[in-house]
C-alpha cells in the first residue's frame, strides 16, 4: 500500500508528464528585468503550475505556489510549505525536485495572514518611524498613514491599517486600502454594526488613538462595491472629503507618484509607505502566486472566510522588516527617488514574504486611474 507522501507525489509527475517538455537555462542571472510574467521562460513555468498547483494547495500543510529563483539564481516553481507543521520533512519529501525539466524550490514559511492591526481597547501600540505615520496630521493629510473604518472596533479591540494612496474615477478622488482595512467588518456581533458605504474613513486609526474616535479626523467617506469575498483583490475605496486630503495624491517618504503603473518583475526594487514600518524597501520574490488568507467577520472575531488568491506579486519579507501588521493598505511602487509608479496593493505575508495584489487588477476592480504626474 502507498503512502500518502508517494501518492502525492506520482498525481504531481503524472500532472507533469502530459504538459510539453519544457527546456530551462542554467540560471535566470542577468535577465532580472525581463522577467515579469510576459516573459517566454517565466509563461513556460506558469503552464507547469497550472497543472500542479491545485494538487497541492489540496496537500494539508502547503500554503502555495508561486515562480521566482531558486537558492541557486534558477528559475523555479516556488513551492510555500507550513514551517509550523511538526510533519515539514515528510511535505518536503513528497513534492518533486523537478517537474518537466523545471526546478522545485520548497520554502518553509508560516501561514499568509492579512496585515491589519489591532489591539485591547485604550492600549496603545509600540513601535515608532523616522516619520510619525501614526500621529495625526494637519489637514490636508498625506498618505501611507494610519487610518480606518471609523467603527473598527468590537470584542474588546480597536483595528486598523494604512490609508495607501489617492485614485480617481468619474471626476472624483478617493483614498485606496484593503477590504479589510476600510470594510471587512460584515456581522452586527460584537458592536451591532456592519460598514456601509457613507461611513467616516479616519486617521489615524483608531489603534492610534486610544481606541476613541474622538482622537481621530474624518478625512473620506466608504464607497465603491466590496471586493471579498468574490474578487481576486483585497482592495477598498472612500471617497475623499473636501479638503482632507492632499490633492496631489503625495504619501509620507516618498511624494507624488507618476499616473502611470508598472507590472512586476522578478528582483525588481520596491518600497512602500505604511502605518507601522514606515517606509521600506525590498524586492520582488514571486510572481503568479497562488495563496489562501483567513478573514474575520470583524475586528477580533473569528474566521468568515478563507480567500485563495491567484495572479499575486510576492516580495522579501525578512524578520517583517518590509511590511508588518498595520502595514495593511499600502501601496507598493518601483523604487526610484521620483514620481514612481504603482507596482501593487499590499494586504498579506509572513514574516518572510509579502503579498501584493497586482495594482492593474486593483484599478481595473474600480475602473480608476492613479492620481499623479
Amino acid at each position: 500500500m502507498r503512502t500518502k507522501d508517494s501518492l502525492l507525489k506520482a498525481a504531481l509527475l503524472a500532472a507533469a508528464a502530459i504538459a510539453a517538455a519544457v527546456p530551462m537555462p542554467a540560471s535566470a542571472k542577468g535577465q532580472d528585468a525581463l522577467l515579469t510574467t510576459a516573459n517566454p521562460r517565466v509563461k513556460e513555468i506558469i503552464a507547469v503550475q497550472d497543472l500542479v498547483t491545485d494538487g497541492l494547495m489540496a496537500t494539508d500543510g502547503v500554503l502555495g505556489t508561486a515562480v521566482g529563483l531558486s537558492p541557486l539564481g534558477e528559475l523555479a516553481l516556488l513551492v510555500f510549505v507550513n514551517s509550523g507543521r511538526p510533519n515539514i520533512a515528510d511535505i518536503v519529501r513528497a513534492i518533486p525536485e523537478y517537474i518537466k525539466g523545471v526546478p522545485v524550490s520548497v520554502q518553509a514559511t508560516e501561514p499568509f495572514r492579512s496585515m491589519v492591526r489591532l489591539i485591547p481597547g485604550l492600549n496603545l501600540p509600540l513601535g515608532g518611524s523616522r516619520v510619525d505615520h501614526k500621529a495625526k496630521q494637519s489637514l490636508p493629510i498625506q498618505l501611507g498613514t494610519s487610518g480606518g473604518w471609523g467603527d473598527d472596533q468590537a470584542n474588546g479591540y480597536c483595528c486598523g491599517g494604512t490609508l495607501g494612496s489617492l485614485i480617481q474615477t468619474g471626476g472624483n478622488k478617493y483614498i485606496l486600502s484593503n477590504y479589510h482595512v476600510l470594510r471587512s467588518d460584515i456581522v452586527p456581533g460584537g458592536n451591532s454594526i456592519v460598514a456601509t458605504n457613507g461611513d467616516a474613513i479616519v486617521q489615524p486609526g483608531l489603534i492610534d488613538a486610544s481606541c476613541s474616535a474622538n482622537k481621530t479626523q474624518n478625512v473620506a467617506a466608504l464607497a465603491g462595491s466590496a471586493s471579498l469575498p468574490d474578487a481576486n483583490v483585497d482592495a477598498a475605496i472612500a471617497q475623499a472629503d473636501s479638503g482632507a486630503v492632499r490633492s496631489d495624491g503625495a504619501i509620507l517618504e516618498i511624494g507624488t507618484l507618476s499616473a502611470s503603473t508598472i507590472t512586476a518583475s522578478i528582483n525588481q526594487a520596491v518600497k512602500k509607505s505604511g502605518r507601522t514600518t514606515g517606509l521600506t524597501r525590498s524586492k520582488v520574490s514571486g510572481l503568479n502566486a497562488t495563496i489562501s488568507v483567513d478573514y474575520d467577520s470583524e475586528c477580533a472575531g473569528g474566521v468568515a472566510f478563507t480567500k485563495t488568491f491567484t495572479g499575486q506579486i510576492l516580495i522579501g519579507n525578512n524578520l517583517s522588516k518590509f511590511l508588518d501588521s498595520g502595514d495593511s493598505g499600502s501601496l507598493m511602487v518601483e523604487d526610484v527617488t521620483t514620481n514612481p509608479r504603482a507596482v501593487g496593493l499590499l494586504f498579506a505575508g509572513s514574516s518572510t514574504i509579502a503579498v501584493a495584489n497586482p495594482i492593474g487588477e486593483v484599478l481595473g476592480f474600480f475602473g480608476a486611474a492613479m492620481v499623479g504626474k
